[in-house]
C-alpha cells in the first residue's frame, strides 16, 4: 500500500490481543494511516513476529516489548490494554511527544489525575468507549436524565463476553456518571452495584447496575428509566469490535493538529 507523507503513523499497544489485531487491521485498511509500531508484554509469544502476520500480509513492523522502540516512529499510540501497562506507555509518550489514544478501562482516580497531568505536555484522547454509537447514546442519556430527574428509577444493565475481567464495564460506569452529572449528582453517592437478600425498598435516588458475563457477547448496554405506567429503554449493542477501532482512528485524526490537551469522544464527534 502506498502511504503519502501526510499519513498518520500509528503504534498499537497490546498488538497480539483481540482488540490489538482489530486495530492493526483497521490501520492497514485506512488509506491515510500507517502502522509504525506494535507493542506487547514481555511474556507474549508474539514478540519478534510481524505485527500484521495474522492477516496473511507482512507490514515490516515487528512486535516488541521495548517501549522506546515501539513508539520511536509513531505520531500516536492507540492503547486498549490494562491500567498498569497504559500508565507505563503514558510516561514514555509524554517523554517522546507521542500523542495517545486511550481506550483502557479500570483506572484509579490517581491514575486519571496522572493522565490529565500528562495532557499538559502531549495531546491525549481518553474515553472508556470509542464507538461513535455509544457516544451518541451517552448524549441521549444526558438529555433523558435531565428530563426524567424525578419519578423514574434508573437501572443500567450490561452484558459482555466471559473473558472480560472488570465489572461493571467502563462504558456502564460512564453511562452512570453522565446520568448522575446531568442530574447534578455524583455517581459515587448513588450507585448500587449489588443486591442480595432482604434489600428493603429501592431508594428512588439510586442508580442500579446489573452485570452479565457469558459467551462471546461483544458489549450490550441498556439504561432503563422505569416510571409508574411507562418505561423508557435506551440501548446500544455491539456486534463486533470494528466500531471501536474506527472510533480510535477518528480520534488519531482529530488529535493530529492538537499539540496538547485532554479530549474525549464527544470532542472527536463534535457533541460537546
Amino acid at each position: 500500500m502506498n502511504h503519502t507523507l501526510s499519513s498518520h503513523r500509528i503504534a498499537i499497544a497490546g498488538a497480539s490481543g483481540r482488540m490489538g489485531q482489530m486495530l492493526i487491521e483497521a490501520v492497514n485498511q485506512a488509506a491515510d494511516c500507517q502502522l509504525a509500531g506494535a507493542l506487547d508484554i514481555a511474556a507474549s509469544a508474539s514478540l519478534g513476529k510481524d505485527a500484521s502476520a495474522f492477516t496473511g500480509h507482512n507490514s515490516g513492523v515487528l512486535i516488541t516489548a521495548d517501549l522506546a522502540t515501539g513508539i520511536q516512529n509513531a505520531h500516536a499510540l492507540i492503547d486498549f490494554t490494562r491500567p498498569e501497562g497504559t500508565m507505563a506507555h503514558l510516561r514514555a509518550c509524554r517523554d517522546k511527544g507521542v500523542k495517545l489514544v486511550i481506550g483502557t478501562t479500570g483506572f484509579t482516580d490517581a491514575q486519571k489525575d496522572e493522565i490529565a497531568a500528562a495532557a499538559k505536555d502531549v495531546a491525549i484522547m481518553f474515553a472508556p468507549n470509542m464507538s461513535p454509537g455509544v457516544n451518541i447514546t451517552l448524549k441521549l442519556l444526558q438529555m433523558a436524565a435531565k428530563a426524567m430527574e424525578t419519578g423514574y428509577d434508573i437501572e443500567i444493565i450490561e452484558a459482555h463476553h466471559r473473558f472480560k475481567v472488570d465489572a461493571p464495564s467502563g462504558t456502564a460506569l460512564k453511562m452512570g456518571e453522565v446520568i448522575a452529572e446531568a442530574q447534578g449528582r455524583k455517581l459515587s453517592d448513588c450507585a448500587v452495584y449489588a443486591r442480595e437478600g432482604v434489600t428493603g425498598e429501592r431508594d428512588p435516588s439510586s442508580i442500579g447496575f446489573a452485570t452479565i458475563r457469558g459467551g462471546d457477547i461483544v458489549g450490550d448496554h441498556t439504561v432503563l428509566f422505569a416510571g409508574i405506567g411507562e418505561r423508557i429503554e435506551i440501548s446500544h449493542k455491539s456486534s463486533n469490535r470494528n466500531a471501536y477501532a474506527q472510533g480510535a482512528l477518528r480520534a488519531v485524526r482529530f488529535l493530529a493538529d492538537k499539540p496538547t490537551g485532554l479530549y474525549d469522544m464527544f470532542d472527536v464527534l463534535g457533541l460537546n
